[in-house]
């Protein structure tokens, strides 16, 4: 890496060497491939002040979908209760019984897992950075923003709103991938009902807000690291969206900011992950929180996982999002100030992984 005459690291070099990364279209897993056995050191990060906690009793809570139809109103509001209370104190919780079979699950890790082992060649002519496309293949997002580059690839596809063309997804993985959609908008509207009962509104309040309306897959490939104590999977960083719905594969490696410590979210068989994003945190002023999360890099690999997000991202319209008015008070007036979802989301982009964009939008 060149040097300037104060002995650091010459921004240009290091832009020059993260474009020369990203002309060979081959993402992390391209040096893999080749056998690299040290990593560039614009994939160094810097050590984490914060420790992982050792307590086994700090486990996420585990959501048991099964009774949600009982025509018992306790037992619903008992599912809603937990719900509430994971939303308010971890915004992370795992549901199970949520009437998505396993079946698909695994054909939608297997399409993934298919997608990037193909030929690199064939990969390349999907390679883009055109935020308009439906189907987006490329590694890190802000790579030319962020202070180092993280150890995965990544492919974006647009379930929702839009009515696509199938021919704009990769044979691969198309089928499974508009199956698994039609499978999380179903999902979705419920989650986003049970949400709005536990903020005490009405269960169709967050739909009518469009919360459902935009569903955005990030299907996740993270290669095997020849350094993984040097670098990360994903950076410590909180959601934009809405909601997001995560399926990780059994190889782990994602934890949750909680009381100070990395807590581990083990993977549960036939299980999801669902999460509250900032923009949820936004219009519930608070109540609900979106946490910081991260994904460690591995000697073992590939891992694959499939976040689903519930938002629009930069399809959205001039729609106005602020603190939900039936739950201010005197006691409760908004902290945030409107905004829209692309605005939200372009700021994001711009300052990349790291830093929530909540705190832009404070008053």
């Amino acid at each position: 890496m060149g040097t300037n005459d104060t002995g650091k690291p010459n921004l240009d070099s290091i832009l020059s060497e993260r474009k020369a990364f990203d002309e060979t279209k081959a993402g992390v897993k391209g040096l893999v491939d080749e056998g690299l056995k040290k990593i560039a050191s614009f994939f160094h990060h810097q050590p984490d002040k914060y420790q992982k906690a050792n307590n086994p009793s700090h486990v996420i809570p585990v959501i048991d979908l099964v009774d949600i139809d009982n025509k018992d109103p306790s037992i619903h509001q008992g599912i809603v209760d937990k719900i509430k209370e994971a939303c308010e104190t971890w915004g992370f919780f795992q549901i199970t019984n949520h009437g998505i079979p396993l079946s698909v699950f695994e054909e939608l890790k297997d399409g993934v897992k298919r997608f990037y082992e193909q030929d690199t060649e064939v990969k390349k002519a999907l390679y883009s950075r055109d935020k308009n496309r439906s189907f987006i293949y490329n590694s890190n997002f802000d790579i030319y923003s962020s202070p180092a580059l993280n150890w995965r690839d990544t492919f974006i596809c647009y379930l929702a709103p839009d009515t696509h063309k199938p021919e704009d997804f990769p044979v691969v993985c198309r089928d499974i991938l508009l199956e698994y959609g039609k499978h999380m908008m179903n999902l979705g509207t419920l989650l986003f009902e049970l949400l709005s009962e536990a903020l005490g509104l009405i269960p169709n309040h967050l739909k009518d807000m469009d919360c459902a309306e935009g569903l955005v897959a990030l299907c996740h490939y993270y290669p095997p690291c020849p350094e993984p104590e040097l670098t990360v999977g994903t950076t410590k960083h909180s959601d934009t969206d809405f909601l997001t719905v995560l399926l990780q594969d059994h190889i782990g490696g994602l934890q949750v900011f909680y009381e100070d410590k990395w807590i581990d979210i083990k993977p549960v068989p036939g299980a999801l992950i669902v999460n509250v994003g900032d923009l949820l945190q936004l219009i519930t002023n608070d109540k609900f929180k979106s946490v910081e999360h991260r994904v460690l890099a591995n000697h073992v690999g590939p891992r694959t996982s499939i976040a689903c997000f519930f938002c629009t991202f930069h399809r959205s319209s001039s729609k106005l999002y602020g603190p939900i008015k039936e739950l201010l008070s005197e006691n409760n007036p908004p902290k945030y100030k409107e905004t829209t979802v692309n605005d939200y989301i372009t700021y994001f982009e711009a300052k990349g992984l790291g830093t929530s964009a909540l705190t832009h939008y404070k008053i």
